[in-house]
């Protein structure tokens, strides 16, 4: 699926780590996450241990169209295809109630 651009800022959900680092900030700049959001956190957090992951439903709030954005060690040396095989997989129960996935994924260093 490919995203076309959005209309609005992206703003994201974090991981509880990041958001320990920098609570006041996070508490003030970003909205509390959505159920969906928590619930993609949380699959992709258990399966991929990532660096960084932000969620964020971009669909106006109705969860029908997320971006995604991880980095982890799970994807060194794999090309950007194979990366997206496995997060469609690990994701195939959420996303196939949605309208719409992006996805960016990146090798952690």
């Amino acid at each position: 699926m490919f995203a076309a651009p959005l209309a609005r800022a992206f703003a994201s959900t974090t991981l509880q780590r990041d958001r320990q680092n920098d609570a006041s900030a996070a508490a003030s700049a970003t909205p509390p996450p959505s159920q969906g959001e928590e619930l993609i956190v949380q699959l992709l957090t258990q399966r991929f241990k990532p660096a960084q992951l932000k969620v964020q439903d971009v669909s106006g709030g109705c969860g029908s169209f997320y971006a995604i954005s991880i980095s982890s060690k799970e994807f060194k040396g794999l090309s950007t295809i194979k990366a997206h095989r496995m997060v469609n997989e690990e994701l195939k129960e959420v996303i196939k109630g949605i309208h719409g996935l992006q996805l960016r994924t990146m090798a952690e260093e």
